[in-house]
């Protein structure tokens, strides 16, 4: 829908603000602060963070990563106490 609005000079300037933080065009800034001024802003999806394979060896149970890397550094503590190196 095209219409003519007259801008107060702080929100016109406030827009301009707007438009140069988040690189937006002028109609983009206008729709974005009327959709939140109204409560009617669109949520962005959640961001979902890309996931890779570890290339665990097969018995290697992934879960249990911190449970080995503790009892492997306990028993390099004992070896420590112990003198042997």
């Amino acid at each position: 829908m095209r219409t003519t609005v007259t801008l107060d000079p702080d929100v016109a300037e406030r827009l301009s603000q707007l438009m140069k933080e988040r690189n937006l065009t002028f109609k983009e800034a206008v729709n974005s602060s009327l959709r939140k001024g109204l409560g009617t802003e669109v949520r962005a999806r959640p961001y979902k963070a890309p996931s890779y394979h570890m290339g665990l060896k097969p018995g290697i149970d992934g879960d249990r990563i911190t449970h080995v890397m503790d009892e492997i550094a306990d028993e390099e503590f004992v070896r420590k106490m112990r003198g042997d190196q």
